[in-house]
């Protein structure tokens, strides 16, 4: 994620948000964690922006196309966990 420079920035963030993210760190480092949640917005917009490249040139995904891969995900990732195996 980095080339090993750093860059400090002051943000505003409200207390609420602040406080449960000290909770769930402890004393861990605030920045990191920061720096780890920017990076996944960052990853999150870049996707959005394939889809909708993708989707301007292919016309929009069906939702239940959709649906159907997330299904085949799970019963995949199930399988995995459950340590069974489709193939006999």
């Amino acid at each position: 994620m980095s080339d090993g420079g750093t860059k400090k920035f002051s943000v505003t963030i409200p207390e609420e948000l602040a406080a449960t993210v000290q909770a769930r760190i402890g004393k861990g480092s605030f920045s990191a964690y920061v720096s780890e949640a920017l990076a996944r917005q960052i990853e999150r917009d870049n996707l959005r922006e394939l889809v909708s490249a993708a989707e301007s040139q292919h016309g929009p995904v069906e939702r239940s196309a959709v649906e159907a891969k997330r299904a085949l995900l799970r019963d995949d990732a199930h399988e995995h966990v459950s340590g069974n195996s489709s193939a006999a």
